[in-house]
């Protein structure tokens, strides 16, 4: 007998000390939990509309996680996890050694199932953290002793609120706070009794439980009654969250705003990285307004869907911009993110570069007035060869077919003339052109497209074209455009905060205040497009241009309230002509979503623009001809010192185009000595011979007669100048 008790003796010293060796050697690699709460945790992105209260997307790579404090939980979530996974967690000091000898037996005797044991919350967290799941007697000591460590580091709330922050939910969700959103659709802080027992039974085995809503019904009441016998609710409280009906949303994953989320997305990446970006835990507050983004989503959605099956035309998009400030408030890259057929995922509003066919025009005919060029300066709009000495051919023809002889600035550009349009760029010029629609921000121009600029020849993407209608919206002042208001990380730290800064000046605002009123004609624009059509609001100036290039491949409406710049663009995702153009197809998207978006809101003018103060009667003309008020006698323009009775009123067609009266550099200078020296004069004057010809022939006589230059005296009277 004393023999077998020291064999024994023997074996307990034995095994006491081997398992000291074992603890002191699996103890010596063992990571220092005091560091446990200064760990970087991955975390969420998330992306928010301008409030900050409609989340758009959530970033994450594997985790979807939020970190939140205690208060900000239902206090009945702490209470529902302790009641179903470790009743005891207020009481033990870390570790239920019951379990690790149960984990060893199970693993000797080669059981798999439940080898983990019933581990404390505080154990769970150390192996969600710090050691992994393995399983295995090793990870089960490496477990207990850092559980022991960490109850002496922290307290029971801090290590229940990390517990809380870590733990897996299911799917990609981890932390209380990203489940509360994905399940329940509101914040933790907000669920209530049943919601949060909800989420302690996912614990155990999250997918078991999601994809069987009887068991996780089951688990569910299993978690209320543990509340209600271990003293966390009444039974009142039990019996009524046991009567509420199951509701758990499965996350799609889809996110709002698609387009204009990834392109933010990306604008982050460049500048963060996309580490930070995936699993930093930034919280980021964009530009877009959720009212008007879910808008236009839906105007784009309807009408591309009909235009599809009517129009031969599979895409669109939109871009909505505040011109006071740059903040892009709508973004609609495709008809259907969804739609592979149409590839619907590309971004056409950023990364498609399309032909902007007559939505450009503004832009020359702008740069004409910087140059010293009005609206009411004339041309004539007659078909035209603009090839310049190779043989070639450059005839461009107008929307209608039709010529309609000598118009004014105003006219042409309202009615989308190409021949006065291309005739407007060449008195600009087509490389000053390029370097005063980069003041603009376009970015896309490359070379020298030649004249056929003007009437969409380079290629535009939608937000900078967009911009820069905002830009002439903007009194001519320039911001870049801006996605994001605010960054902070999750210690709250400010990385990015949007600040109201001036404008860079791209024009004077009297040049955007003239192009803006032409714009705002609907007058002007009749004899093309009938009155009060898709580019006028009721009751509300709005200045607006459409566009659509020669071929019909791409459609556009472009316009702008002092407060509001919305464009428009309809195609097909592989260029192919439609059955309508601008007007038609992009003028009604554009026309539905600005009634949507300015409804509600004050009705606001434009600047009035700057009186016509040139002399030159090329330059203050009127449609169909120059009218002056002349002295009969004399035959000079009348003044101030001319007496009433000898003044009347003459209409004078001219006999040349206009650059016979211009430098087209210097317009308001000395009238040209030489003008026949200008390289396209004389295509001008024939096309200008032709017409009269075929005017003449059809019966319709023509009488060119120069307007006088000259006035009666030195004095002058405005209002006895050329006038419309």
């Amino acid at each position: 007998m004393k023999k077998i008790l020291t064999i024994i003796g023997v074996l307990i010293l034995s095994a006491f000390v081997v398992g000291t060796v074992v603890v002191i050697w699996i103890g010596k690699d063992l990571p220092d939990p005091n560091r446990l709460s200064d760990r970087q945790v991955i975390q969420s992105t998330k992306i928010y509309d301008r409030t900050g209260e409609h989340l758009l997307y959530e970033v994450y790579q594997n985790q979807k996680r939020t970190l939140v404090e205690l208060n900000q939980m239902s206090p009945y979530l702490p209470k529902a996890v302790i009641a179903i996974e470790d009743k005891n967690f207020n009481n033990h000091s870390g570790v239920a050694f019951l379990s690790i000898a149960r984990a060893g037996f199970n693993n000797l005797i080669g059981r798999k199932a439940g080898s983990g044991g019933a581990s404390t919350l505080t154990q769970q967290l150390i192996k969600n953290t710090m050691v992994g799941d393995e399983r295995s007697i090793f990870r089960k000591i490496k477990e207990a002793m850092l559980a022991l460590r960490l109850e002496k580091k922290y307290s029971k709330d801090e290590i229940i609120k990390m517990y809380l922050n870590e733990v897996p939910f299911g799917s990609t969700n981890y932390g209380v706070e990203s489940a509360s959103q994905s399940y329940f659709h509101k914040s933790a802080k907000d669920i209530d009794i049943a919601e949060s027992a909800t989420l302690a039974a996912l614990i155990q085995a999250p997918s078991r439980y999601l994809n069987n809503a009887n068991t996780l019904h089951d688990r569910r009441d299993t978690v209320l009654r543990l509340m209600n016998e271990q003293g966390y609710i009444t039974l009142d409280e039990k019996k009524q969250a046991q009567n509420q009906a199951l509701r758990v949303y499965r996350s799609s994953g889809i996110m709002d705003a698609p387009h204009f989320v990834l392109y933010v997305k990306q604008l982050l990446a460049d500048q963060f990285g996309e580490k930070i970006v995936d699993d930093g835990g930034l919280k980021v507050i964009t530009t877009i307004d959720y009212e008007k983004q879910k808008a236009a989503e839906k105007i784009v959605k309807e009408n591309g869907d009909k235009f599809a099956k009517t129009a031969n035309a599979n895409n669109a998009a939109l871009v909505s911009i505040d011109p006071k400030t740059g903040q892009i408030l709508a973004m609609v890259g495709s008809r259907d993110f969804g739609n592979e057929e149409i590839d619907g995922q590309f971004n056409v509003a950023i990364l498609g570069k399309r032909q902007p066919g007559s939505s450009f025009k503004p832009f020359v005919y702008t740069a004409t007035f910087e140059k010293g060029y009005t609206p009411d300066t004339v041309v004539y709009d007659t078909v035209t060869n603009f090839d310049l000495g190779t043989n070639g051919d450059y005839t461009p023809h107008n929307y209608d077919g039709k010529e309609h002889g000598l118009v004014t600035f105003r006219k042409a550009l309202q009615g989308s003339l190409n021949i006065p349009a291309v005739k407007a760029l060449y008195l600009v010029g087509t490389k000053e052109m390029i370097e005063f629609a980069k003041r603009f921000g376009y970015t896309t121009f490359t070379g020298d497209p030649g004249l056929s600029l003007v009437l969409g020849g380079a290629e535009v993407n939608l937000l900078e074209h967009t911009n820069a209608f905002a830009t002439l919206a903007n009194n001519g002042s320039y911001h870049v455009p801006v996605s994001i208001l605010k960054v902070t990380d999750p210690k709250e730290n400010v990385l990015i905060e949007w600040k109201e800064v001036p404008g860079t000046e791209a024009i004077k605002p009297e040049l955007a205040a003239t192009i803006s009123n032409v714009l705002s004609d609907d007058a002007a624009r009749g004899y093309i497009f009938g009155r009060n059509g898709s580019l006028t609001l009721p009751g509300r100036p709005v200045a607006a241009k459409t566009g659509t290039t020669n071929d019909y491949k791409d459609a556009w409406t472009m316009g702008y309230t002092p407060s509001i710049t919305t464009g428009v663009w309809v195609g097909n995702t592989i260029p192919s002509p439609m059955k309508g153009g601008g007007n038609t197809l992009a003028g009604l998207i554009w026309n539905q979503f600005m009634k949507e978006a300015t409804k509600n809101t004050p009705v606001e003018t434009f600047p009035k623009p700057p009186e016509n103060d040139a002399i030159k009667p090329v330059l203050r003309g009127a449609d169909g001809g120059i009218k002056l008020k002349i002295n009969n006698i004399s035959g000079h323009i009348a003044t101030s010192t001319t007496p009433p009775a000898l003044i009347t009123e003459k209409t004078y067609l001219p006999p040349h185009d206009i650059l016979h009266y211009v430098n087209k550099d210097d317009p308001r200078g000395p009238v040209p000595a030489n003008a026949y020296v200008d390289p396209q004069y004389q295509n001008w004057e024939n096309s200008l011979n032709d017409w009269a010809q075929r005017q003449n022939n059809s019966g319709h006589a023509i009488s060119f007669e120069d307007p006088p230059t000259e006035y009666d005296s030195a004095n002058y009277n405005p209002e006895l100048t050329p006038q419309v």
